[in-house]
């Protein structure tokens, strides 16, 4: 077959797939210790707190805070198999030295780059001109507006700036936005605000239901939910490194 006929034939014949990228929330295990006892009573703990969530949840080590000889110590193996015995999903590696990411191929997880600390960032940034303010500020994404209501499996992402819903997001539905999160309806779903990493992003909603709520990846899920301000108007956001849930102020 000529190359010609070859080219013909593959544009003719039906797509099998299409590659497109995606942006879906995985849990960050992020280790302190290479103590798998300790790991896993602590681990356990939590998946006792919150079985639901962590069913099945795609799971990203987190080595960048061990020293040295803690990762060379590190059975990521073992650490591996502790999380599938608590039904977690182990997909992948950050921060990881030689030795693991070696052992992470072995295994089969992802290699993810080391995230760069808030001390680091702003060590090597100088202070931006007036000038260059003003250019981020025009150059800024518009906030997005969804004016349908969020069904069950829908996914929907503000990529650079704020998400606006003005009707309610249904229970398996998922909003996220590198910026704040309004809902003017029910959150029965899970809002993700401050994807990015913007820790002084938050999400307002007029009745808090959610299945789960997080801030710059610290998160809280329904079984803490139920307990602050439920049904209630809300707003969301982080102080202290932990998630605060207070109501909005009433007008006549």
């Amino acid at each position: 077959m000529s190359k010609s006929a070859q080219r013909a034939s593959t544009v003719d014949r039906p797509e099998s797939f299409q590659l497109k990228g995606g942006l879906f929330p995985m849990t960050l295990l992020e280790l302190k210790s290479a103590d798998l006892n300790a790991i896993k009573l602590e681990l356990m703990e939590k998946v006792t707190q919150s079985p639901a969530f962590f069913q099945r949840s795609p799971l990203v080590f987190g080595v960048e805070l061990l020293t040295d000889a803690e990762q060379e110590s590190l059975d990521l193996a073992g650490l591996c198999a502790m999380c599938r015995e608590l039904t977690l999903l182990p997909t992948a590696t950050r921060g990881a030295n030689a030795r693991l990411l070696n052992e992470s191929g072995r295994l089969g997880l992802a290699i993810l780059p080391k995230s760069r600390s808030k001390q680091s960032e702003l060590a090597a940034e100088a202070p931006p001109s007036k000038e260059a303010v003003d250019a981020a500020k025009s150059a800024a994404a518009p906030t997005r507006i969804v004016t349908t209501p969020i069904r069950s499996g829908q996914q929907i992402y503000a990529r650079g700036g704020d998400l606006i819903v003005m009707a309610a997001v249904s229970a398996g539905a998922e909003v996220l936005a590198d910026g704040n999160i309004h809902i003017y309806g029910a959150l029965r779903g899970r809002a993700l605000a401050g994807v990015q990493g913007d820790e002084n992003a938050r999400i307002f909603c007029s009745s808090q239901e959610a299945e789960m709520v997080a801030i710059a990846g610290q998160f809280m899920v329904d079984e803490v939910l139920r307990t602050n301000h439920w049904k209630e108007a809300v707003q969301i956001y982080l102080a202290g490194g932990r998630i605060q849930i207070t109501p909005l102020p009433k007008h006549n």
